[in-house]
Formats: C-alpha cells, structure tokens, sequence
C-alpha cells in the first residue's frame, strides 16, 4: 500500500485519545487561526519530508515538490513567510490540533479523521493507474485481457486491478514496488498497476521505454487539513487553490512533478 493510502488508516488511531485530546481540540478551535497567522507573519504548514514527488529534499537540500508549490501560493496569498514543519503519519493530526501546524498537505478524505478535522478544497490527484509503454495500446480495463501486469501483493492497487481485469490478464504479484518497476522496466510485464506518487518517479525516469498512463483503475485526491470551525482559513486556502487552478499553476506543478497534465476530474472524490 502506497504511503498515501496508508496515512487514512493512520488517523483512525487519533481517535482513541477519547475525551481530553477532543476538548483539547475544541478550545483550541475557539481562537481564529487567520489572525494568529498575522501575527506571527508566517503560516505553519505540515509535510511529509520524504515524500515525493509531493514533497522532497532537492540538490540543494530544500525541500520542493508538488505539496510546497501549493502550500507556498497559500502563504503568498496570505502574504506571509511559509515555514514547512515536517510530520509523520502518527503524529500529524496532533500537531494540528495542538496548534503546532496550521495546515496540513497530503490528507486524503474518509470519515473518520472528519471527527477529528476539517478539509479544504481537494487540491492534488491522486490514483491508481495502469501504466505502460507508449507503443502497447490500451485504452480500458478490456485491454488488459491477455496482458502480464505487475502489481504490489495485498495493497489497494491489487484489489483494484483484480477486480476490473478480465480473467485472462497475467497479474503477477510482487512484494514491494520496487520489485513491481524493476519487474515492469526490464519487461518482466508488459504492464504495471501503481500509484500515481510511485508512477510519476517512472514517467520521469524512463525515456527510452516512454511509460505512459492508459487509464485509472480509482481516484481518491488529497485534501488539505485544518483544525474544525476555522472558517476564515478555510475560504483563504479555497480561494488560493481556485486561484491555482484558473491562472494554470496548478497544472504547471502537476506537469513539473507529476509528469502528467492536470486533470479537473481527479481532484473529485
């Protein structure tokens, strides 16, 4: 299961902190986080550091991606300094609600962490996919009869793939990614099934095989997080995401990190 898919299930532990870590939550959403943020001139936005294409440490050791593009533009709207505080799945929605970050990047929607936090516009894709070389056509999930196609063992991309593929597909399952491109890149398969964090490092990488996106088995776009009843936040990160999407800067990040156009459809639950 790809990291993304992983940090939902992680939130659900959040949860257990019962009575005290939900009061906690409620005072600290009575203060407003838009003129805190003034105040202190800058916004504190939550990462993954070792994220990527999302969010990753560069030659230079700065950490850029697809998440830092966003989360600049919400401060430049702000028109304050954007400090990135590093988190991990356990510990991110602590962080939001003891107040140490002001926003969060790279949260996928699902009910339970609803309970505990809010969600902003839908602002990255995220999707399982088939991929494979330019000169092999196919366009949907009938094509991938007779076709051989790596897949990681026991993850959402498994489920999926074995759901939608006829049953003379070739699946083969490997027991990490790594194993699933290095399996697809030497031609093991002809196709692989991953996603679209895990394509994204292929498509840049691999010129000659000129991998390319057939068709998305599913979609589940990232969200960004914030404490409840901050409303003022909310419109403002809305509004810079809006503003991303109308003047294509939105699409030029997707393009630079994702290796691919953005597609308005894929930030839809």
């Amino acid at each position: 299961m790809t990291l993304h898919m992983k940090l939902k299930s992680s939130i659900v532990a959040v949860l257990m902190f019962g009575a005290t870590g939900l009061a906690f939550t409620t005072q600290a959403a009575n203060a407003d986080a838009i003129d805190d943020i003034a105040k202190a001139g800058a916004i504190n936005v939550g990462i993954f550091s070792d994220f990527p294409p999302f969010s990753s440490a560069s030659a230079d050791m700065s950490i850029k991606g697809y998440d830092i593009d966003v989360a600049q533009s919400i401060a430049d709207q702000l028109k304050v300094k954007l400090n990135l505080v590093s988190v991990t799945g356990q510990n991110r929605i602590p962080y939001l609600t003891d107040k140490r970050v002001d926003l969060l990047m790279s949260v996928g929607y699902s009910k339970e962490p609803e309970q505990v936090i809010d969600f902003a516009a839908a602002y990255a894709p995220y999707y399982i996919a088939v991929i494979g070389p330019a000169a092999l056509s196919v366009k949907g999930k009938e094509d991938l009869a007779d076709k051989s196609i790596a897949v990681n063992r026991g993850t959402l991309e498994d489920t999926s793939l074995t759901e939608a593929a006829p049953a003379s597909a070739d699946i083969r399952r490997f027991d990490n990614y790594n194993s699933v491109i290095q399996a697809f890149i030497s031609g093991q398969t002809q196709l692989m099934v991953v996603g679209n964090d895990v394509g994204a490092q292929v498509l840049a990488r691999q010129e000659e095989l000129k991998p390319e996106q057939k068709f998305q088995l599913l979609t589940s776009p990232s969200h960004i997080g914030l404490n409840k009843k901050e409303d003022r936040l909310k419109q403002a990160v809305n509004d810079a995401v809006a503003k991303m999407l109308a003047d294509g800067k939105l699409d030029e990040s997707s393009k630079a990190w994702l290796k691919t156009p953005l597609d308005p459809a894929n930030l839809k639950d």
